[in-house]
């Protein structure tokens, strides 16, 4: 009986939680557009082929007789220098950008969030492996360590996914620790051990679903530095590789041309530019919403 009460009042506390989110947001313009602008941009790329005009053209094939033609109402973005239409290659270019750094960050939160509640809670030795270990990864640049990685294990989307990954767990692991550390001192931790919970069941049930909001706050603005990340590793050719397209592959591909067919790297680099900052503005949203100084 005590279990369920205990769920209920966790479900209905998480069920507030979730809705003081949704009214903070929608009474914030800022965080409301950037909200609306992710969804739009997420659901463009869910639906990419529903979406773009030439969905042929979005995924890679060409066009010769339409080469470097400039924005016009045919060709909303213009043309590329292998007569693909833009408009449709940005839309179909969303689901590398924005559907894989989802991945990437995901999978990233569940590596290292275990590993930091373990670290934190066992302490002793186990703390001293996992945070040094964690360290290791640290002390490398995360975009460089990423490269490292790509250039070991061959270029292409998945292996830059996977580096990414591999760069990007070490963060999580760090702040869940630094949150566990804290949490394992309340009294429900200490009541779950007066009745011989045993130590895995109070990480799993305790510990971790304490750690959700700043996991969520870290998750919402490393999104955008992931996906500038995954576009700086397609603009070197680490990435992505052509005919596929990718928002960083088509600013690297335009750069050549950028003075006379500036469309082919500036619509691709405004789609960057306002995907990331949607990102920025919705995590520093969260992040005032979850600051115990500012949560009412």
């Amino acid at each position: 009986m005590s279990n369920i009460q205990t769920t209920s009042i966790e479900t209905s506390q998480s069920t507030r939680t979730f809705r003081h989110v949704l009214n903070v947001i929608a009474r914030d313009p800022l965080s409301l557009a950037s909200a609306i602008i992710l969804v739009v941009f997420i659901l463009m790329a869910i639906f990419a082929k529903q979406v773009a005009p030439y969905p042929e053209e979005g995924a890679g094939r060409t066009n010769v007789d339409n080469t470097m033609l400039a924005p016009s109402s045919e060709h909303i973005f213009g043309t590329d220098r292998l007569g693909r239409d833009m408009l449709s290659r940005v839309i179909v270019g969303a689901r590398s950008a924005l559907i894989v750094p989802i991945g990437v960050v995901a999978f990233a939160v569940l590596l290292g969030a275990p590993l930091g509640a373990i670290a934190g809670y066992k302490g002793g030795w186990i703390d001293e492996i996992i945070m040094r270990i964690t360290d290791l990864f640290l002390a490398f640049p995360s975009l460089l360590l990423a490269m490292a990685i790509v250039s070991a294990l061959g270029r292409g989307l998945e292996n830059a996914a996977i580096a990414l990954v591999i760069s990007w767990w070490p963060w999580y692991t760090r702040l869940v620790r630094g949150v566990t550390i804290s949490l394992r001192r309340r009294y429900f931790v200490e009541a779950a051990q007066a009745i011989g919970v045993s130590d895995w069941v109070i990480i799993l049930r305790h510990i971790l679903p304490n750690t959700i909001s700043p996991i969520l706050v870290q998750a919402t603005v490393d999104m955008g530095t992931v996906i500038l990340a995954m576009g700086g590793l397609a603009f070197l050719g680490l990435g992505t590789q052509p005919p596929n397209p990718d928002w960083g592959l088509m600013v690297s591909e335009g750069r050549s041309f950028i003075l006379d067919q500036w469309w082919i790297a500036t619509f691709p680099g405004i789609a960057i530019f306002i995907v990331v900052l949607a990102f920025n503005l919705l995590g520093d949203t969260l992040r005032d919403i979850f600051d115990p100084r500012q949560y009412r």
